[in-house]
């Protein structure tokens, strides 16, 4: 091979290099500006380490991550409050049409009942957590636990978490009045972590040592059963824009589904969808 071959392998074999090992933030290195977030809980540790792994490449991009719940998330991207609104169930079609909104799914989540780690029962049936969401077991003793009120945990209306936990486990049953309502899955785990005889529900993703996931009807709720079938709680976490979006939006979208956005997702205990 001549000099002048040998160069023409050489800069053609650098392109190829150069194409194999672009890193997915590469994309934002013409991009200046904001983008605002909100919605969903689940969704806030996944969204706030993307912000984060872009900003610290590229200052001159500002992301804010705020949480507020499902229905937050479809009312203030639907407003144009935010780029990004996130919700932890499928947008209804009437959401769809009022405000023209296009959705994202992006990662796979369970939801699970939780208890205080001290607290002995570790497993129950759907039936026995919806008599205790409608008051027909009331004392920890009933399901075979140190006896004491039960302290019953709930999630606000909108909420992806609790629509989720309401069509799988709770079907038609009416809430009593006495559910304690939080407002996010945050404030779930800390809810049950500081209370010996409290039961919520959280995304699997919230689950840690602070709260214990309980064995529901024979399940395990994990991230590895959620994603086989095996634990059948389960839902989807979605981005949603209000029309086809562009710029830092779509590149922000665009770095949650690449490989390091599916790591991101990955190492905060959800499953990654790929992108359609």
């Amino acid at each position: 091979m001549n000099l002048k071959k040998a160069l023409i392998v050489a800069f053609v074999l650098s392109l190829f290099t150069a194409a194999a090992f672009a890193a997915p933030l590469d994309v934002f290195k013409d991009i200046k500006g904001a983008l605002d977030i909100a919605g969903g809980t689940a969704h806030i540790p996944v969204m706030k380490q993307a912000a984060q792994e872009i900003m610290t490449a590229y200052p001159n991009i500002r992301i804010t991550v705020a949480g507020g719940g499902s229905g937050v998330g479809v009312k203030q991207v639907g407003e144009g409050l935010v780029g990004i609104g996130n919700t932890g169930r499928p947008l209804k079609d009437s959401e769809i049409a009022e405000f023209g909104l296009k959705t994202f799914p992006f990662a796979i989540d369970g939801v699970a009942v939780t208890v205080n780690p001290a607290n002995p029962v570790k497993e129950m049936t759907s039936a026995q957590v919806s008599d205790i969401y409608s008051s027909k077991i009331t004392d920890w003793k009933e399901l075979g636990g140190e006896a004491g009120k039960i302290n019953v945990y709930g999630r606000e209306d909108g909420s992806g978490t609790r629509e989720t936990f309401t069509e799988k486990i709770l079907g038609e049953t009416e809430l009593a009045p006495s559910v304690n309502v939080v407002a996010s899955n945050g404030a779930m785990k800390t809810a049950v972590a500081q209370d010996k005889r409290a039961i919520g529900y959280v995304g699997i993703g919230h689950i840690e040592d602070s709260i214990t996931g309980v064995v529901l009807d024979g399940m395990v709720p994990s991230q590895e059963n959620a994603a086989d079938g095996t634990y059948k709680i389960v839902r989807n976490l979605y981005m949603n824009t209000k029309g086809e979006p562009t710029g830092l939006t779509a590149a922000f979208i665009g770095y949650i589904y690449s490989k390091d956005g599916a790591k991101i997702i990955e190492d905060n205990g959800y499953i990654p969808i790929p992108k359609d």
